[in-house]
């Protein structure tokens, strides 16, 4: 019976074909909209996760100058402004077991940005000065060579470790390792090559740029004798809340002051910056799905419409079926199966098309979406429930003509 029914809303719904298609572009274009959205957001999300995860899990940041109580708030260095708050005591201090019990590594860092060159090659490439435990800290492995020592570190030795992408921006195919670049005319003997790791702490291109030694960059490339910020690793993630008051004590002391609020550092956990954003994208994405819900909303009405319409050209047929015998359920049922065989041949056609939507945002940006089983069920479920809740008017009106009214109708 149900088979029967189905196979007569094909039938009945083919004489109109194009009606019928424009009946359902609008639950083709809600469904696509939705899982594009969603799928978006959900990408957009795993991609500030993964960048937070990449730069490590039990890592805090010391900027300089202060960012009052709020905890979001940016420090002056983020604004722009050249603070010279972080000097080597800072970084002696923190070193301290007995001042930071649960601080396990320090790494300061200093940047700038100048010109590379190799051979006839020249490129304008970003130059972080780090010290002999970047690659642990920030979890930075090597393609090739290896890591500068403590001993270069003491020593200003001019040594550099490139990024993947300056590396084969200057030499290709060739392997730099051994080879002499010049950063601001100043010679450097290439010792390693990083792999690929994308974007790291503060929107940082990673394999854009070199790592020298903390110290040469300092004296030889800078000039200065602060640091731009260091990096902090704890024992684990855990002891993140009580590391970030050790540190807080140790340079609240170091730097002679007594009110928190007037402190010239900023303490910054990664991870408060991720639960943040992951709200923000979460709350997004569920507004973006909402959006893309109207024109489902739009869809539906269009639909209650056009079955409104055949109700109306198929009088003399409903009068003519309750007269051998049709009840009003099985009228109504046969109309509401029209009603979700047009919802959900549409949701099929926008589920197909969300996906390849995806797919070319994949290909066009920097990310990629996540089409989840979840969104496709979603989008599914809600255009077959209106296929029902704008279907039951129509059906039911149509369940309700007496067969007589019906088979006099002109």
């Amino acid at each position: 019976m149900l088979f029967q029914s189905i196979k007569i809303a094909f039938k009945a719904l083919l004489l109109n074909k194009t009606r019928s298609f424009l009946t359902m572009l609008g639950i083709i274009i809600g469904i696509t909209a939705v899982i594009v959205l969603i799928s978006a957001g959900q990408g957009a999300q795993e991609l500030i996760v993964n960048q937070v995860k990449g730069i490590g899990s039990n890592l805090l940041f010391v900027l300089p100058g202060g960012s009052g109580k709020s905890k979001f708030s940016p420090p002056a260095s983020a604004q722009g402004i050249i603070v010279t708050s972080l000097n080597d005591q800072d970084v002696k201090f923190l070193r301290n077991k007995t001042l930071a019990p649960d601080v396990e590594y320090v790494s300061p860092e200093v940047r700038g940005q100048f010109t590379l060159s190799y051979n006839n090659q020249e490129e304008l490439g970003a130059v972080a000065g780090e010290d002999e435990n970047y690659g642990s800290v920030r979890n930075v492995p090597l393609k090739s060579g290896e890591w500068f020592s403590k001993a270069d570190v003491d020593g200003m030795s001019q040594v550099a470790i490139l990024g993947s992408t300056i590396s084969d921006d200057l030499f290709g195919v060739e392997d730099p390792v051994g080879k002499v670049i010049k950063i601001k005319q100043v010679s450097f003997r290439v010792v390693g090559v990083a792999k690929a790791k994308g974007v790291g702490a503060f929107g940082v291109d990673q394999d854009g740029q070199v790592i020298v030694p903390v110290s040469t960059a300092q004296k030889l490339l800078l000039g200065i004798n602060y640091y731009n910020n260091i990096a902090v690793q704890v024992r684990s993630e855990s002891v993140i809340p009580q590391a970030t008051d050790e540190v807080t004590k140790v340079l609240l002391s170091n730097h002679k002051i007594s009110d928190p609020d007037k402190a010239d550092f900023s303490v910054k956990n990664p991870a408060d910056a991720l639960s943040l954003l992951t709200n923000i994208t979460s709350i997004l994405t569920i507004f973006l799905g909402a959006i893309a819900g109207i024109s489902l909303l739009v869809g539906g009405i269009g639909i209650m419409n056009i079955m409104l319409v055949s109700v109306t050209e198929r009088t003399r047929e409903i009068g003519l079926r309750k007269a051998i015998g049709a009840r009003r359920k099985d009228i109504l049922t046969q109309f509401l199966i029209e009603a979700v065989v047009l919802t959900v041949f549409g949701g099929v056609v926008g589920i197909i098309l969300g996906y390849l939507g995806a797919l070319g945002i994949a290909a066009l940006g920097n990310w990629t979406p996540i089409v989840s089983i979840s969104s496709i069920l979603l989008a599914f479920g809600v255009c077959t429930l209106f296929g029902l809740v704008f279907g039951i008017y129509p059906a039911n009106k149509a369940s309700k003509l007496s067969p007589m009214e019906a088979l006099r109708y002109e």
